[in-house]
């Protein structure tokens, strides 16, 4: 990587895109981290300069060209609205502000390199799945609504602007589902709760990328430049179940119609957010190849799916027992499922946690 560069990174007001500028401002190899975002971060930004600016309004391109932008990292494909908003608004800074960055990207001669974090829900989840998703696989169901389909858009006019720009070398990273201890999400706002809901009759294959490596795998992205769309996921697999009994939770096997109930009930309280997606998940599961990250963009996680998830589970704080109680109690009151027979709690000891469990 020649010295001089000047690389702008979108999203930084989230923590995952302040710690990535932070710490690839402290890189040799880079002149200057310009940090975007519409409201300025709470934690510090280091060396960075962040500018104010919506991606979604034409005014990044003159950004890009004020500040003599050779790097884009896009890092504002979000998962959750946060303090962004709604689902309209969430949607909106996904696929406008997307295409605003990208028509900026376009516009400007300076613009050699071009990084978008995607994730692996663009492979969707579905019964029809094949054991692991490759690059080169479209998902078996193309997603209808909710951030799969936000995603989807995002890559297919990612996919637009390498066509269109040649000179400019694009690197796309589908990553797993990101845990750790700073991380909140979906995902790791479902692992949080006291008792945690399971689908009756199901036992997904999850996988999982440690927050660090993300850190790694962009920096990599910029400072190798190798283009192309790659896999980023730890080591092996884990299956719910395993990852239950490491945590030590409570868990309530609901039937699927229950558990997508229960969903509008946690959002409501503003708990976790069980969206469509994330149903279909957390019912069949998802696994990728991640032979291409290896040979190609040349890059290896520290953790591993067990790992990562092993030390996002150690920051957890014990389930509080009155909410084990509470929600073991309606639990009880639950419709029974097809053989008659109530969803029942399970309790996995905590002594669990910590015996060695055979990976999938």
């Amino acid at each position: 990587m020649s010295a001089g560069r000047t690389v702008l990174v979108t999203g930084v007001s989230r923590d995952l895109g302040r710690t990535f500028a932070r710490t690839l401002a402290t890189d040799p190899g880079v002149d200057r981290v310009i940090g975007v975002d519409v409201i300025p971060p709470r934690g510090d930004l280091g060396d960075v300069t962040f500018v104010r600016a919506d991606i979604r309004n034409p005014v990044i391109a003159k950004v890009i060209a004020k500040e003599d932008v050779d790097t884009v990292v896009h890092m504002s494909v979000i998962a959750t609205p946060g303090s962004a908003g709604a689902r309209g608004t969430m949607k909106e800074l996904n696929v406008i502000g997307t295409m605003q960055l990208l028509a900026a990207c376009q516009k400007s001669d300076q613009v050699r390199q071009l990084i978008v974090k995607s994730s692996t829900t663009a492979y969707g989840a579905s019964n029809r799945d094949p054991a692991m998703f490759t690059e080169e696989m479209e998902p078996r169901r193309p997603p209808r609504t909710g951030y799969a389909k936000d995603v989807s858009e995002v890559e297919r006019y990612v996919r637009g602007f390498a066509r269109r720009r040649p000179d400019v070398d694009v690197t796309l990273l589908r990553c797993a589902n990101v845990i750790g201890a700073r991380v909140v999400s979906p995902v790791t706002s479902y692992f949080r709760l006291p008792v945690v809901p399971t689908v009756l009759g199901y036992d997904p294959r999850l996988q999982f990328l440690h927050e660090s490596d993300l850190n790694r795998a962009l920096r990599h992205a910029v400072v190798a430049g190798r283009p192309g769309t790659f896999n980023i996921a730890g080591d092996g697999l884990l299956v719910l179940s395993q990852a239950l009994r490491r945590m030590g939770r409570a868990s309530v096997p609901l039937p699927a119609f229950a558990f997508g109930g229960l969903g509008s009930a946690l959002k409501s309280a503003r708990r976790a957010d069980l969206s469509p997606e994330l149903v279909a998940f957390l019912t069949y599961g998802r696994g990728v190849d991640t032979t291409r990250m290896r040979t190609e963009f040349g890059f290896e996680p520290h953790y591993s799916t067990a790992g990562a998830f092993e030390e996002f589970a150690a920051t957890l704080p014990p389930a509080a027992r009155r909410s084990e109680r509470a929600l073991a109690a309606l639990a009880d009151r639950l419709p029974p499922v097809d053989d008659d027979r109530p969803a029942q709690l399970t309790v996995a000891p905590a002594s669990l946690a910590v015996a060695p469990v055979p990976e999938v």
